[in-house]
């Protein structure tokens, strides 16, 4: 008879039993929204209508990476409900196939992926601010700095205090979203809207509305990132599915309505020679208030981004070092005796995203981590199989509809990523495994300084 194996780890319950059960259900939704709606919302729509050929295609584009994406987080939502600790995909990863491979998603993720990614948003956000106020490229890089010191104090002072601003900057991020699709609908004249009606597929091509699928699918990256913070939601069972489908969901709806808004107010040939389809949309709209309006928009939008990123990317080297799967781990699991906060995962975060500033190297590094990260995210999405067959004692309160169908759309979408990066960019791809490789012998070391 084959021996139930309990999915509960010790020093996993440990890490989790000190953390406070402080996230709501509406801080989790707003935190999905929050980190999911960045930058990309306000330029994405040039290269997905060029690639696409036709205004309905390229709607399709976002409607079908929305799709594919929302069948990975409704398969992600069984896996998280069943099991709710912090440290989301590391967790889920180590607990379906081994301690190894968590590791090495852990690696990526804790030095390459979040530090690189916050380091680029804040750059995202100075050079934003500079159409309000003229800057150096030094005194931007300090700026860009100070401003990761500052979101990486306010958290470590309190999680509630972290998860606070992302409901506000999430709320301040989507007032110019819905006044671009509110008078686009209402003021444009170019007739995007019936264009897109028309089902048209004059100068597509299979490879092109691939291409534009791919760019919608990097635009709705980020929401897993919430599930790194399960075990300190105050009902995991119910708010963890909850918040990653309608956060997903609202974000899809906002992503079809302004881009539809867009095509109504100028031309897609226009759209598509822009780089900043967003901006020029409201320029002729509101005028110069417009170009004001959306440059605001996008540093509240890149400001959300960056608490969510740091707010969940730090649980996830906090969960290793709590168990002892991470350099220096007896100080990373330290947790503040007030605020309850893992307060050097902020500080290890904070300083690679300083460092990455200062180097310009951010950039390269998140793109070479992204190809690994998504290798990981289908390894995820695919364990919901390991999870029914090797924990069938497991009643999670939530499971995925329509199984099998639902998580195989989920990995079908991560595996066109993969397959989309070797071809078309790959020495970055080799690069990325290589990246990741040099985890191994880390891992090695740390295991064997275990059992010494």
């Amino acid at each position: 008879m084959q021996q139930t194996v309990k999915l509960q780890p010790k020093e996993s319950q440990s890490s989790n039993q000190n953390l406070k059960k402080q996230v709501g259900a509406l801080d989790a939704i707003t935190m999905v929204i929050g980190i999911v709606i960045g930058s990309g919302i306000f330029f994405k729509s040039s290269p997905v209508f060029s690639n696409a050929g036709s205004p309905f295609l390229g709607i399709m584009a976002w409607i079908i990476g929305g799709l594919l994406t929302v069948a990975s987080a409704l398969t992600i939502s069984e896996i998280a409900t069943a099991i709710p600790k912090t440290g989301g995909l590391f967790v889920y990863i180590k607990e379906l196939y081994s301690e190894k491979w968590a590791f090495l998603f852990g690696w990526v993720q804790s030095f390459i992926y979040v530090p690189g990614v916050t380091a680029a948003l804040s750059i995202i956000f100075v050079t934003q601010a500079t159409f309000f106020i003229p800057m150096s490229d030094f005194t931007q890089k300090i700026l860009a700095i100070s401003l990761i010191f500052f979101l990486i104090l306010v958290n470590i002072a309190s999680t509630k205090i972290g998860s606070k601003i992302q409901v506000v900057a999430t709320i301040a991020k989507l007032i110019p979203i819905v006044i671009i699709i509110a008078f686009g609908f209402i003021k444009g004249t170019v007739g995007g809207v019936s264009e897109v009606s028309k089902v048209s597929l004059s100068g597509a091509s299979l490879a092109g509305f691939g291409s534009a699928i791919l760019g919608t699918l990097w635009a709705y990256d980020g929401w897993v990132g919430v599930a790194n913070m399960a075990g300190e939601l105050k009902n995991p069972s119910k708010d963890l599915p909850k918040s990653i489908i309608l956060g997903l969901s609202i974000t899809m709806i906002i992503y079809v309505l302004i881009n539809i808004a867009i095509i109504n107010v100028i031309p897609v040939d226009a759209v598509i020679a822009s780089q900043t389809p967003a901006s020029d949309a409201a320029v002729l709209m509101f005028g110069k208030s417009g170009a004001i309006l959306i440059s605001a928009g996008i540093m509240i939008s890149i400001f959300g981004a960056m608490n969510g990123y740091l707010l969940t990317g730090v649980r996830v080297p906090f969960a290793m070092a709590s168990e002892g799967l991470f350099p220096f781990a007896d100080k990373l699991s330290y947790l503040h005796p007030q605020s309850n906060t893992p307060v050097l995962a902020f500080v290890l975060e904070g300083a690679l995203a300083v460092l990455y500033v200062m180097s310009g190297s951010f950039e390269v590094l998140t793109t070479l981590a992204m190809f690994m990260v998504w290798f990981f995210f289908v390894m995820a999405v695919a364990g919901i199989f390991v999870l029914r067959k090797k924990f069938s004692h497991l009643n999670p309160a939530y499971k995925v509809p329509f199984y099998p169908f639902v998580p195989l759309v989920g990995i079908a979408g991560g595996i066109y990523i993969l397959l989309s990066t070797l071809v078309t960019d790959f020495k970055t791809a080799v690069l990325g495994i290589l990246i990741t490789a040099l985890g191994v012998p880390v891992y090695n070391h740390i295991t064997k300084s275990k059992r010494a």
